[in-house]
């Protein structure tokens, strides 16, 4: 219940002008015998199919961006961001909806977003921003079928540009960003939230990005991405790590640099900060502390 303790000279300003703390979500539940995500490469499908039994690990524990951690543990930890990549499996013949990062998970978007909506129940204090996208495999039938669910589920929680104060009053609990044409004219979906993101696979590659991006200013709502990327070459050249390996070898780095940042309106503030592997390291607290 971060959100609710803050001082109450904070409650007045801009959600944009907050420090929150972020994450790829779902990556804990993915199902390492899904079908690859349509998007992959021709060259990592026959790949997967020659050699299955070596690739699929590699896949998993590259795209494994948060342990163990279920989504509303990531909630009761101070997550208030929520990266959700949206896909629609190839030729399964229901109308079922997965999150991905390279394959697919095992539960479904709606599911999960119940989820959600239950542990807001108990937390009525507490904003969250859902940034839905990619969306493979769903043609326009399945957006708007998608997007009926997700004002079923949230209902009178999804809510318009508010600061806190005034979302309290209005009992509204949801930012649902939705970034797809399909959502254009619908007043409770806002749009795409930008995302700050290296491709690096070190820390100072990372912060020297985010550096140069700071210094051409900042938008309203964006994502400041601390995580680390590995590309193919890097993967077959490392066969003995992982992103989890390598997230932990950076993070001291990245730690010092983002004790060093601070939310507010000017041009090189912060707003959303996304990082890998929020379970074992301290970026909530350390986040959610850039408020005071």
């Amino acid at each position: 219940d971060w959100m609710s303790a803050l001082p109450e000279e904070l409650w007045d300003i801009s959600l944009t002008n907050l420090a929150i703390p972020s994450h790829d979500t779902m990556s804990y539940c993915l199902d390492i015998n899904s079908p690859l995500v349509p998007s992959e490469s021709d060259s990592l499908r026959l790949l997967d199919k020659l050699c299955h039994c070596f690739v699929r690990p590699t896949i998993f524990k590259w795209a494994t961006t948060q342990q163990d951690e279920s989504i509303e543990e990531q909630l009761s930890m101070g997550i208030r961001y929520f990266d959700l990549r949206i896909a629609h499996k190839p030729n399964d013949p229901s109308s079922d909806l997965y999150f991905t990062h390279v394959i697919f998970t095992y539960l479904t978007v709606v599911e999960t977003l119940q989820s959600v909506a239950a542990w807001l129940d108990s937390h009525p204090k507490e904003i969250v921003i859902l940034a839905c996208s990619h969306f493979e495999g769903i043609d326009s039938r399945l957006h708007q079928a998608f997007i009926v669910s997700l004002t079923k589920v949230f209902g009178s929680k999804l809510c318009p540009r508010k600061t806190l104060r005034r979302l309290w009053s209005s009992g509204y609990q949801v930012i649902l960003s939705y970034d797809c044409e399909t959502a254009a004219g619908r007043p409770e979906l806002w749009p795409a939230i930008p995302y700050w993101w290296a491709n690096k696979d070190t820390a100072q590659g990372v912060i020297r990005f985010l550096d140069q991006e700071k210094d051409l200013g900042r938008p309203s709502f964006f994502v400041c991405g601390l995580n680390l990327t590995a590309d193919r070459c890097y993967v077959a050249k490392n066969p003995k790590r992982s992103l989890r390996t390598l997230t932990f070898g950076s993070w001291e780095r990245l730690r010092r640099w983002l004790e060093e940042q601070k939310p507010g309106s000017e041009p090189r503030c912060l707003n959303i900060i996304a990082g890998d592997f929020v379970g074992p390291l301290p970026l909530c607290s350390l986040v959610i502390a850039l408020n005071q």
